[in-house]
């Protein structure tokens, strides 16, 4: 689909300022939206949105489920407004990072509350509006409580550990632990009820101010999870439903093993036969949420690197083939044209630039991956084509300044000739010289025109601590940057109607 000339920020759900020690998707999110709308930005993006992990490190990019939503993110100012809650008294949360293990202490006590008085009290209007949707979502849903109820039965452990009976998924233990369970598998659903009815009054709001949401789509999920327990015939598995081979990416510069990510890898033959329909699903489920979404590792439609489930490093992997453009024209024909920007970064090849452009999918710029001394690299902004989406810098990168102040001389002088830089502050010169570019669409993380360094950076690839905890300050989103960037954006012909 054709999009227009604009440009936007990135900013988690997660590193949004609010007293709950997280973001939320209440006054927070509304605030940031006020910013952006302020700022002359068209768009928000942030990361996946599922319900993190704790020993992964709360990455948005491992969830319990590919479909819902985190519960954390869920606004309790609502709640008490709907007399679910009572007042709330907070623990002194950190302002500049996410403490998960606290924060997730205190907002599952208050949701288990709201949940206890929902039962007792709620309206003949609020049960049927949540029935309603219990209907509406169907399959996923059902599975999601169901798997969550029963980790939470199983002394949270991995499904991998249950017992027979609910590791196998035996229909009649299934049917006992609905029944065994069914007060744990309602909360959930509740949550996830709460979670999307906030969510729809976000988007209304942000799409009423000119904002469109930018989601993301992993192209795995977690071992973990409720997608792989409920669909195990559709990845890679033997017949104790371990997995025979994990995800990852082989030796580069930048790790001389390789990357061994762990999540188990697709059977794209299966899900050719059954049409695709697992990948049609969650596709329409992000849909409903977002205006916009970029496919993270596109690489991995084309062919993807392979891997022993056994195997001591990424090096003995080797490169299957994966289903190319198939699954994209199955979901095409399902639901239309697609919204879609890919990440076509890493290992590029021919033919993955051919599907992309075969689909007319943008892909991906980063101004900090360009040799600024080589006017024909192809991150470097004077190459850019219409037909993609240039960053400043990304979730996976550090920020602009962080960035810069690692620059050797070389590189240093050269960006500044290309950014015409002539003292001040580099970070407006590289975000004014993305922004003039032909990307159709233009992005950068909060961090970039707010000029914070490396202290800031959201994640570092390849680390399993201290990454996504990051959050901005309600005062850091002041009318000063709001106003520096409505000027960039309008002399660069980037405002929306």
């Amino acid at each position: 689909m054709d999009f227009d000339r604009q440009s936007g920020l990135f900013l988690h759900i997660a590193s949004l300022p609010g007293p709950d020690g997280i973001g939320t998707l209440g006054e927070p999110a509304e605030t940031f939206v006020d910013f952006l709308a302020d700022s002359g930005q068209s768009l928000w993006q942030f990361c996946p949105l599922g319900p993190t992990i704790p020993i992964h490190d709360n990455s948005p990019y491992q969830s319990y489920s590919a479909f819902a939503g985190n519960p954390l993110f869920i606004d309790l100012e609502d709640l008490v407004e709907r007399g679910w809650l009572a007042e709330l008294d907070r623990p002194d949360f950190d302002d500049g990072h996410v403490e998960y293990g606290p924060v997730r202490e205190y907002k599952e006590a208050r949701l288990e509350d709201a949940f206890e008085t929902f039962q007792a009290e709620a309206s003949d209007d609020e049960r049927a509006a949540f029935e309603q949707f219990k209907d509406d979502a169907g399959e996923w849903l059902d599975e999601y409580a169901l798997y969550r109820a029963l980790r939470t039965h199983f002394d949270g452990v991995s499904w991998l550990d249950w017992p027979e009976d609910a590791k196998m998924r035996d229909p009649d233990a299934l049917e006992e632990y609905r029944e065994q369970l069914s007060e744990t598998i309602e909360f959930r659903e509740f949550l996830q009820w709460l979670f999307d009815q906030q969510w729809s009054e976000l988007k209304d709001y942000a799409n009423e101010r000119g904002v469109g949401l930018v989601g993301d789509m992993p192209i795995y999920v977690d071992l973990d999870s409720a997608d792989v327990w409920a669909n195990p015939e559709i990845f890679k598995l033997d017949e104790e439903r371990e997995p025979q081979y994990v995800s990852g990416v082989p030796p580069d510069e930048f790790s001389d093993d390789g990357q061994m990510w762990g999540t188990p890898v697709y059977d794209w033959e299966t899900l050719a036969e059954r049409d695709y329909g697992w990948w049609v699903k969650r596709f329409e489920r992000l849909l409903q949420r977002v205006d916009i979404f970029r496919i993270d590792h596109f690489k991995g439609f084309e062919s993807y690197w392979e891997i022993p489930a056994d195997a001591d490093t990424a090096r003995e992997g080797e490169w299957v083939d994966g289903p190319h453009e198939a699954v994209f024209h199955a979901v095409r024909d399902e639901l239309g044209d697609l919204p879609i920007v890919v990440e076509d970064l890493g290992e590029i090849t021919d033919e993955m630039d051919r599907i992309r452009d075969e689909l007319d999918y943008p892909g991906m710029n980063v101004a900090a991956f360009a040799d600024w001394c080589d006017g024909d690299s192809r991150y470097h902004p004077v190459t850019y084509d219409e037909n993609s989406v240039s960053y400043t810098s990304t979730h996976d990168t550090d920020t602009l300044v962080g960035w810069y102040e690692d620059l050797d001389d070389r590189q240093r002088d050269c960006l500044h000739y290309a950014v015409d830089y002539e003292g001040g502050d580099v970070h407006w010169d590289i975000l004014d010289t993305v922004w003039g570019s032909d990307s159709v669409i233009t992005l950068a993380q909060v961090q970039d025109p707010l000029g914070y360094g490396s202290e800031a950076r959201f994640n570092v690839p390849g680390t399993e601590e201290g990454n996504w905890s990051w959050r901005v300050s309600e005062d850091a989103l002041s009318g000063d940057v709001a106003q520096r960037l409505y000027d960039i954006t309008e002399a660069t012909g980037r405002l929306t109607d």
